[in-house]
């Protein structure tokens, strides 16, 4: 037995005790600090000549949380790892990253990591040595097993072999490594090390062309070095996009995803794509509601630069503002992707000439479910549409852009209509998609639909067949037939078309492949599947990747409550009075102004959120009508108007008196207070981070301060609009900015957030799993993105909470109960509610229930197409070794058009 001390400030620890001490010992077991590939730069051979095991436990600043779940605990490794910036750190170990990482991949070497609050391993470090001999040897001391704690930094280390201390050390080696939190090092954690071994950097933008592959330029984005990466899917249409894009043709798709599966990301990341290959514009138009929200994950995961019309001049990503103004400035964006807003088209505003007159790399079109027929009468087919704004404006555009790219969780809303019309969209210049003029899909919609749907077949007399086949000609790449039948004919598969007289030219095998194909081509090969892609929830969660045998996508069940009758908030009597009253003065209004329903059901949508909303709405009714129009926050554009059409009548003021009056006689707390507080305490969704939505800042401001005096210890986080997001703690708030809440949210320091809609896209909410809706907002695709922000890609937890708050007899619970029977059958065939059933909340806003019951009735009982597009793949860009530099890419895209 020995006893030996070793200092750094005497002798290289590595050279006097590491190395001689691991030179062909049988196994190495190690509490370390910190954990790093530094340390083969001075252990390789050592390490090399060990015959068994490598065992190392090491710190990590994972959060209990985060390894609830093996999936959790993954996706946490993974965005540490890549948070400590690997690329710089370890750029010129390559040899030692690639030993390490045969190390691991072998199993000789194994690394498990625990949660710094487990134990904080950073302050303990020992080891145990089986030496080549058979004996073993203890040692404790202040050295990381890093290059710089054994060979740079002062440190100590103290040997025992004595059995007492190497039992010791032993033990605790062996509580900590078979301790419940302590998991295996992310196999994207080994994979990426192997990566970095073999990294290459592309010259430049120009070299990167020659081959033009997607995953160089993205696998050292934000989006895979700092969040969760990609999944299939994504993977899948962006390759998809991006390689059609680099073909004569151009990419023309429509992007129906569910909501929360990414749909933003995918159409950013294949803009990115489009724009380093090419050199004109990218032109993004979204409903005015997100277009920050697209610039915000332009920069934030794709380190994209963009800039955003605010209608009068640009703004970049950094929130300066460029002086050309006036329509005209629209031209000049000073980013290559340029970001617009729908509203934009739909007051014809003069800027859109300008951009008529530009070609375009792409556009993109977000929610594109709002570019409809406006002839699209209720439970009636029109087959030729007159196009709203949106729909004409893209139209025109079509033709003038290489790319089309249109993106809505609904390409259907009411009819199957609406999916020729997004196909016809699509078609601008483009004969592959619809065919030419000629075509029997764009001449005969209804019959075309018919045939996609089942409900017809193909006709059986060959010149007909013929005629539905080849305009346009499926590409070879659809099926082994129809590459043997292009190939007879000669045609490419940029060719979109085969003449009517090519059917003489097929010999008899080739027609007997079309006329086999003829009975299921409608079903099987129409243009629908070729340009639409929807992947539901369902598919991604229950089918199996073939390269890891586990599903796509986690299943993240949603648990609803308040969807029964009983579970509506009873209000007392005074509130029932106070909400009648609004309710006439709705009728009131009704009947005097025309049109304009949000302006006529603006009190009724406010109260049915908060009482407070409520108050505070009627009392600036009182003192400018128009000021509480404006205050809408769930409206993308304000109503126009002249401002007298809205002065209200006498008789309508002294309904919103009588209103006040009743709601101040009583000062009785508003009910859904104690209903929210009951779930967060006592059923513990505070427990498990939960997010409160309204569509009012009114509300949110009122339940804060309600909160916070129940709750004075715990911090609550407002996510708001504007400069109104901030933290409230024991009633004192103070602001704080949206990316800051964001953050502390995801490390769990914020477990109760309040938001407005303009929480509900842009905010991923992984780490809660409870959602409680303070409203029901009147545009049902609102609430599926409320839900969205908790069942999404990335969720740790296997069971999210979701309750929908409304007080009975409320206009929220009468729609609730005209929709009950439907409502279930309804999400499963649309994969969400429709918009056009906003309209139902109005009508009964009005008592026109006949109206509502006719608009509930025009939604299809079965999808229009049962036939699905789901397609996926799986893409292993983790491990792409050659990349494009990231400052030639920022810089490239931070051209102007």
């Amino acid at each position: 037995m020995s006893l030996n001390r070793f200092s750094s400030r005497l002798n290289r620890l590595d050279k006097t005790f590491l190395s001689k001490r691991l030179h062909k010992a049988h196994a190495y077991d190690r509490i370390a600090g910190y954990f790093s590939s530094s340390m083969l730069a001075v252990l390789s051979d050592a390490l090399d000549t060990i015959t068994g095991s490598i065992r190392v436990v090491c710190n990590s600043s994972l959060s209990i949380d985060d390894v609830k779940t093996a999936q959790a605990a993954q996706l946490a490794m993974r965005q540490e790892w890549s948070a400590s910036d690997p690329i710089t750190r370890y750029d010129s170990s390559k040899p030692q990253l690639q030993k390490l990482y045969e190390l691991l991949k072998s199993g000789k070497m194994e690394v498990k990591v625990l949660p710094h609050t487990i134990f904080g391993l950073e302050h303990g470090k020992a080891g145990v040595i089986t030496l080549e001999d058979g004996r073993k040897t203890a040692f404790m001391g202040s050295a990381n097993e890093t290059l710089q704690g054994w060979l740079t930094n002062y440190e100590l280390v103290w040997e025992d072999d004595s059995p007492e201390a190497i039992q010791w050390v032993q033990a605790e080696f062996d509580y900590l490594w078979t301790h419940a939190s302590a998991i295996p090092l992310a196999n994207y954690v080994i994979e990426d090390i192997g990566r970095l071994a073999h990294r290459v950097v592309v010259p430049s933008i120009e070299v990167w062309r020659e081959k033009a592959k997607a995953e160089e330029a993205l696998v050292e984005t934000p989006v895979f070095a700092k969040e969760f990466g990609l999944w299939g899917h994504q993977k899948y249409f962006i390759n998809l996009a991006f390689e059609a894009h680099k073909s004569v043709s151009g990419a023309r798709f429509v992007l129906a995803d569910q909501v929360g599966l990414g749909k933003t990301v995918q159409l950013a990341l294949s803009a990115m794509l489009m724009a380093l290959v090419g050199e004109k514009p990218i032109l993004v138009i979204v409903p005015k509601p997100l277009m920050l929200q697209w610039q915000g994950e332009l920069r934030d995961l794709l380190d994209m630069p963009s800039a955003i019309w605010n209608g009068k001049r640009w703004i970049d990503e950094n929130e300066i503002e460029y002086p050309e103004s006036g329509a005209g400035g629209i031209k000049k964006c000073p980013r290559r992707v340029g970001i617009i807003s729908q509203g934009l088209i739909t007051r014809k505003s003069e800027a859109l000439q300008y951009l008529k007159e530009m070609e375009y790399e792409c556009v993109i079109v977000d929610e594109a479910h709002r570019a409809r027929r406006s002839n699209l009468a209720l439970g009636k087919e029109n087959e030729k549409p007159e196009p709203n704004n949106l729909m004409q404006f893209i139209l025109e555009l079509s033709g003038r852009t290489h790319s089309l790219l249109l993106s809505t969780a609904t390409p259907v809303q009411l009819n199957p209509i609406e999916g020729w019309d997004m196909l016809n969209m699509l078609s601008g210049n483009r004969d592959f998609v619809l065919g030419n003029s000629f075509s029997y899909w764009r001449k005969d919609p209804k019959r075309s639909l018919q045939m996609v749907m089942g409900k017809e077949v193909m006709p059986e007399e060959e010149a007909a067949l013929w005629e539905w086949v080849r305009n346009p000609l499926p590409p070879s790449s659809e099926s082994k037939d129809f590459g043997l039948i292009r190939k007879s004919l000669q045609l490419a598969d940029n060719e979109p078309i085969a003449a009517p007289e090519a059917w003489e030219k097929l010999k008899e095998p080739d027609k007997k492949r079309v006329k086999n194909n003829g009975a299921a081509f409608g079903r099987e090969h129409n243009p629908f599947l070729r340009h639409i892609v929807c992947r539901t929830r369902e598919y991604l969660e229950t089918t199996l990747d073939p390269a890891t045998h586990e599903p796509y996508l986690k299943a993240v069940e949603v648990q609803l409550y308040g969807e029964q009758d009983y579970e509506a908030i009873e209000l007392p009597l005074y509130l029932q009075n106070a909400y009648q009253c609004a309710e006439e003065f709705c009728t009131m209004l009704s009947a005097r102004v025309k049109n304009a329903g949000f302006i006529k059901t603006l009190l009724l949508r406010r109260v049915g959120s908060s009482i407070e909303a409520g108050k505070i709405t009627a009392t600036r009714m009182l003192g400018d009508y128009m000021q509480a129009e404006e205050e809408g926050e769930e409206e993308e554009e304000a109503p126009e108007s002249n401002g007298s059409a809205f002065e209200l009548t006498e008789p309508e003021c002294q309904k919103l008196k009588e209103f006040l009056t009743v709601l101040e006689a009583s000062k009785e707390p508003d009910p859904k207070f104690a209903n929210i507080f009951h779930y967060l305490s006592e059923l513990n969704w505070l427990e498990r981070g939960c997010i409160i939505f309204s569509q009012y800042w009114d509300s949110v401001w009122w339940l804060a301060n309600a909160l916070s005096k129940e709750l004075p210890d715990i911090q609550i986080g407002i996510y708001a609009g504007g400069q109104k997001s901030g933290v409230m703690l024991n009633g004192d708030y103070h602001r704080e900015d949206r990316e800051i809440i964001k953050a502390r949210v995801k490390r769990g320091e914020i477990k109760l957030l309040l938001g407005t809609d303009a929480a509900s896209e842009g905010l991923n909410l992984q780490r809660l799993g409870a959602l409680i809706n303070l409203d029901l907002p009147w545009n049902p695709t609102r609430l599926e993105q409320r839900k969205g922000r908790i069942q999404r890609i990335g969720q740790l937890q296997d069971k999210v909470f979701i309750y929908n708050m409304r007080y009975r007899g409320s206009v929220e619970d009468r729609v609730h109960q005209l929709l009950s029977e439907r409502l279930e059958s309804i999400r499963n065939l649309f994969g969400q509610l429709p918009d056009t059933l906003e309209d139902v909340w109005v009508y009964v806003a009005e008592n026109d229930m006949e109206k509502a019951q006719q608009t509930i009735a025009a939604v299809p009982e079965q999808h229009p197409f049962e036939i699905k597009y789901h397609r996926i793949e799986s893409v292993p860009w983790e491990r792409c070794a050659r990349v494009l530099d990231a400052t030639d890419r920022r810089k490239y895209l931070a051209k102007a058009w």
